[in-house]
């Protein structure tokens, strides 16, 4: 026979204390209430159409499908069709706020920034040995031994060595200063000179370089940069004042 326990309001904030989640949550609270204010402030309404449209996309992602599907999503989260409906609209707020205070600002901020944005296809197989890995390097250059070969003797994961070392497409911002560096100093095709990380030795082929391009998925991803840099100052300078008894 099952046991029936009661979980009240009480408990739920008792675990958000004692899994330390506080400082998150206050944060997120936080944010909700200056996007909140900034789209007050703005005049920035929600029409009923756009809510609709979100709120499809939204069951869309979240495979919900039918109705059943739906009071089944919001029963597990503990969601009412209210809550989930304040969810969408939230969302909502958060893009049209973003647009209202920076779209004008991402091509001018891309333009100063690109180089950040630029990527480069590389292969790249990581040793313990510098020694090693440097008298590889005057191999390749020599034509004693090619890259393809130095990663199937020396890298270990079986998927990363069938491939040869490929990496496909790294954007700058993901690379470690001292190998992006070297990177886009390159002239591909190329072996650069081993760089030493904490990883250990870097061996990498830069194939070519990728210069970036504002398309839109890079013009979204450079307005939620942006917006996100703004909420965070926002937030630091936001004064908390806690009633959790």
């Amino acid at each position: 026979m099952s046991q029936a326990i009661t979980i009240t309001r009480e408990d739920i904030l008792d675990q958000i204390k004692l899994s330390c989640k506080i400082p998150e949550i206050t944060e997120t609270i936080i944010t909700r209430k200056i996007i909140a204010n900034a789209a007050s402030k703005a005049g920035i309404k929600v029409e009923t159409s756009e809510l609709q449209q979100a709120a499809d996309a939204m069951r869309l992602i979240n495979q919900l499908l039918t109705p059943e599907a739906t009071w089944e999503w919001l029963e597990k989260h503990g969601l009412s069709l209210d809550d989930f409906e304040e969810i969408v609209y939230t969302n909502l707020i958060r893009n049209k706020i973003a647009q209202h205070l920076f779209i004008d600002k991402v091509e001018p901020y891309f333009f100063e920034h690109q180089l950040d944005y630029a990527g480069a296809i590389i292969y790249e197989v990581i040793l313990d040995d510098e020694d090693l890995a440097i008298e590889l390097f005057y191999a390749i250059s020599e034509g004693e031994i090619n890259f393809p070969e130095i990663a199937h003797q020396y890298i270990q994961d079986t998927e990363l060595r069938r491939q040869g070392g490929y990496r496909g497409l790294v954007k700058r911002q993901e690379m470690k200063p001292e190998i992006s560096a070297a990177v886009f100093a390159a002239k591909p095709p190329q072996v650069i000179k081993p760089i030493v990380t904490a990883k250990g030795v870097h061996l990498i082929l830069v194939e070519e370089i990728i210069q970036p391009q504002l398309d839109e998925k890079l013009r979204y991803q450079i307005l939620g940069e942006l917006f996100d840099g703004w909420l965070k100052k926002q937030v630091e300078q936001v004064e908390v004042v806690k009633h959790l008894e």
